[in-house]
């Protein structure tokens, strides 16, 4: 087996971020759209006593603020909505164990973003898109 073969990783726990931003189920659409902004990310999973319970992304808060100026966050949203107001309840969700292909193809079919990784139903991890498409380019860099 060639060095490449033995160190390429092949499950989604060797490519999954974890260290994982959520948000509480109760809070603001400004709490979330401050977050998303601060630390440059799209999707944020929802939990709920520590329990995830939904994912809010980057999409979700510009349709709640359609017809708003993007330039100024928040602007336009009805005071008082709330994460679970606009999460998605119906997530998606892999296990570190899983292989990358398995996953790569549910987000590819449920046309999905992210997947939530979940371990004993504790979030552990996040993998995206682009964490896919940063290991595929990592491999087309190895000779």
């Amino acid at each position: 087996m060639s060095q490449r073969e033995t160190s390429v990783p092949r499950t989604v726990g060797d490519v999954m971020q974890e260290d994982v931003v959520t948000i509480d189920v109760a809070a603001g659409l400004d709490v979330a759209d401050r977050l998303m902004r601060a630390d440059r990310i799209r999707h944020l999973p929802v939990v709920d006593r520590g329990r995830l319970v939904g994912l809010l992304t980057q999409r979700d808060l510009f349709r709640a603020g359609a017809g708003a100026s993007l330039a100024t966050p928040g602007a336009g949203r009805a005071p008082g909505v709330t994460v679970r107001d606009l999460m998605a309840t119906e997530v998606f969700t892999t296990m570190p164990g899983s292989t990358l292909e398995s996953a790569v193809e549910m987000m590819l079919l449920k046309d999905v973003g992210c997947l939530p990784v979940l371990a004993a139903d504790e979030l552990v991890g996040l993998l995206t898109q682009t964490d896919c498409l940063r290991y595929l380019a990592d491999l087309l860099r190895t000779p």
